[in-house]
């Protein structure tokens, strides 16, 4: 199914809902350090309930570290500053979807590596700065299982 990549998350009630979001849809979770908060965090926790347990949850020291494990074809990264709308993309259930920090989001000398037409947007209304960090990953992650006829992954 779905890798779901967090580059640098901040804010633990963020990641939570994330690690909630991923046990629902059978998607696996990343975390690239530095993490803004520790893993134990209690507002972690709260926000992820008792799915923690049910989210094949690994952390890396790096990107690099990361696509030591994966193939940077299978990424879309998920940006402002995409032109390609995320109902574009073709999504396998092999694509890797990768975020950015909550405060600044992914880095343009990160995003300078990546195939444009694999950097894309979620639509908003003219003037709108950006998303809460889990709200766009429910929203990719659903077109991207949408689009796999909502395939439910081997258990």
């Amino acid at each position: 199914m779905f890798e779901v990549v967090l580059y640098e998350p901040e804010i633990p009630p963020n990641t939570g809902n994330i690690i909630r979001l991923c046990a629902n849809t059978g998607s696996r979770l990343h975390l690239i350090k530095p993490i803004g908060f520790d893993i134990s965090d209690k507002k972690l926790k709260r926000a992820s309930l008792d799915y923690s347990e049910y989210v094949n949850l690994q952390v890396h020291e790096s990107f690099d570290q990361f696509l030591g494990k994966f193939s940077m074809t299978n990424v879309f990264s998920i940006s402002t500053r995409g032109k390609l709308m995320v109902n574009e993309a073709q999504f396998t259930e092999k694509s890797i979807l990768l975020f950015g920090p909550e405060t600044r989001g992914l880095p343009q000398s990160l995003l300078d590596t990546m195939d444009t037409k694999k950097i894309l947007r979620i639509p908003m209304v003219n003037e709108s700065r950006s998303l809460n960090l889990s709200n766009a990953v429910a929203i990719t992650i659903y077109e991207a299982w949408r689009q796999n006829n909502f395939h439910q992954p081997p258990k």
